[in-house]
């Protein structure tokens, strides 16, 4: 089987959303079916190996549907990186552009211990901003990034160049 053909094959385009001008990437098919959502899952865990991972960091929201099995197939822990103001407890938080606006995501302070290995997860790499932003965060926390891993990469929106040396693991290049 190919699993790059069979999530491309489940990956729906929807012109003009959220603005015009955007093709929006609609992963519902996807992960309706049970064998390409299960493909991807133990793609991004066969990448980087059972046992390197401390937490996986899952970006609101589609983001945290990738996460948190992905976490579970690699015994550790999920955080949620949210938008601003959704965490209740003291945040850090980083403000980014992205293709058709600016936003500001949150982590908790406390989500990681010192040195601990994390893997960022999300649906789209599009212009960097929100994985910058995510990885800053950890960074922050005093982890270490591991990694990023996305389904889907916008290879030409460049988001790969704002994210210097850290490995992207990317299932589909469009």
């Amino acid at each position: 089987m190919d699993l790059e053909k069979l999530i491309r094959d489940r990956i729906r385009d929807i012109a003009d959303y959220p603005k015009p001008g955007v093709v929006f990437k609609d992963i519902t098919p996807l992960l309706s079916d049970h064998v390409a959502f299960a493909g991807a899952v133990d793609s991004i865990v066969n990448h980087y190996g059972r046992g390197t991972i401390d937490h996986i960091v899952g970006i609101e929201a589609r983001g945290f549907i990738l996460a948190a099995p992905v976490a579970y197939h690699f015994g550790a822990g999920f955080v949620p990186v949210r938008k601003k103001g959704k965490l209740p407890s003291r945040t850090y938080e980083e403000t980014y552009d992205l293709e058709y606006g600016t936003e500001t995501i949150e982590m908790h302070v406390d989500a990681f211990g010192p040195g601990d290995r994390v893997l960022i997860v999300d649906d789209v790499l599009a212009t960097g901003g929100t994985a910058r932003a995510a990885a800053d965060l950890v960074r922050r926390a005093g982890a270490e990034v591991v990694g990023l891993s996305v389904l889907i990469e916008l290879s030409f929106l460049h988001g790969r160049d704002k994210l210097g040396n850290l490995d992207v693991h990317s299932l589909v290049t469009v």
